[in-house]
């Protein structure tokens, strides 16, 4: 009789395993201390049953069911780990892939993006875009400002001292607004100004800076009592001093980016040296010399080398930097 008991004591134990492996893969992540409890529960089951058995039979299956525990706690344990592990994992990637530092939730660096815009708009520097010359632009040349326009508000709203800006000279029925709803995402909900009213006259004429390639003055700082205006132009028929040109008119400072002080023309199979750069591309120059106070380190950020042009510190075609100097001041 002991001999059928003891193996009906072990169909029992293998019957509660596959019980708990089921629980396992049914249950999920968010039930293993549910399946602990059912674990708990069987095995008092099993002594109570064992009550009935002789003592030496008793003694085994309470073993057997420890075993079997012990068994069940190791899986669950090394299952916890895993997760652990790939949630770690995930995590590093984050990190790595967006620079976000990670103790702060996505809310939260919305919340500060936008305090940031809105104390630029009362105490930081203030760029204005002169989007008054597009009436004659192609719908393909409408299409790139569109996204100069995004990139540059997105550099904007990555920085740690934003400026302001102002889209002046901006009509809600023009077409450049209606690709600019296209390709933007977020468009209307842009932090900063939109006017029809031109830049000239929504300004005082000293305060204002436009900023053109042919200029003859180089820019040295950065003022906040100044606002700066960019021309939203892209004019694939290189139309020259157009920009120059609108702001004599109306007797505006002007000054270019100091790229012929802090860099040299470079060597190229096009023979191709140009300081015209896209809004966006200027922007980030300006963006990062406010933060960093130093022109190399901007120029190098915007003005790549398919421009032409590199820094003088930089080794291009391994003349001495004399002779690149002298080299520029020829052309010049």
């Amino acid at each position: 009789m002991d001999w059928k008991l003891e193996g009906s004591a072990q169909k029992t134990d293998s019957r509660v395993l596959q019980e708990q492996e089921v629980i396992l893969e049914d249950t999920g992540e968010d039930s293993i201390s549910e399946s602990f409890r059912l674990l708990q529960i069987d095995v008092e089951c099993e002594h109570r049953e064992g009550e009935t058995l002789p003592a030496g039979s008793a003694m085994w299956c309470s073993k057997n069911v420890q075993r079997k525990q012990r068994h069940w706690e190791k899986i669950v344990a090394a299952k916890k780990s895993k997760r652990k592990q790939e949630k770690e994992r995930r995590k590093a990637n984050r990190v790595e892939n967006s620079g976000i530092c990670p103790q702060h939730s996505k809310r939260f660096l919305r919340s500060l993006t936008k305090e940031r815009l809105w104390e630029a708009k009362h105490s930081g520097p203030r760029l204005c875009i002169d989007l008054s010359m597009t009436h004659h632009m192609s719908k393909k040349e409408l299409s790139r400002l569109a996204g100069q326009i995004r990139r540059l508000y997105g550099s904007n709203k990555k920085a740690n001292r934003p400026f302001w800006i102002y889209l002046t000279g901006f009509t809600t029925d023009s077409p450049l607004y209606e690709e600019c709803l296209r390709m933007n995402d977020g468009f209307s909900s842009y932090l900063l100004d939109i006017t029809e009213e031109d830049c000239f006259s929504l300004f005082p004429l000293e305060t204002l800076v436009y900023l053109t390639p042919d200029s003859e003055h180089a820019l040295e700082d950065i003022d906040l009592n100044k606002v700066y205006i960019l021309g939203g132009l892209v004019d694939e028929s290189i139309q020259k001093k157009v920009t120059f040109q609108k702001a004599r008119e109306h007797s505006v400072n002007t000054a270019r980016l100091p790229i012929q002080k802090y860099m040299v023309r470079c060597q190229n199979e096009k023979n191709y040296h140009s300081e015209i750069l896209a809004i966006n591309q200027v922007f980030d120059i300006l963006s990062t010399y406010f933060e960093t106070q130093n022109w190399p380190e901007a120029l190098k950020k915007g003005v790549s080398s398919r421009k032409g042009y590199v820094l003088q510190n930089s080794v291009d075609d391994g003349q001495p930097k004399e002779l690149q100097k002298a080299e520029l001041l020829e052309v010049s």
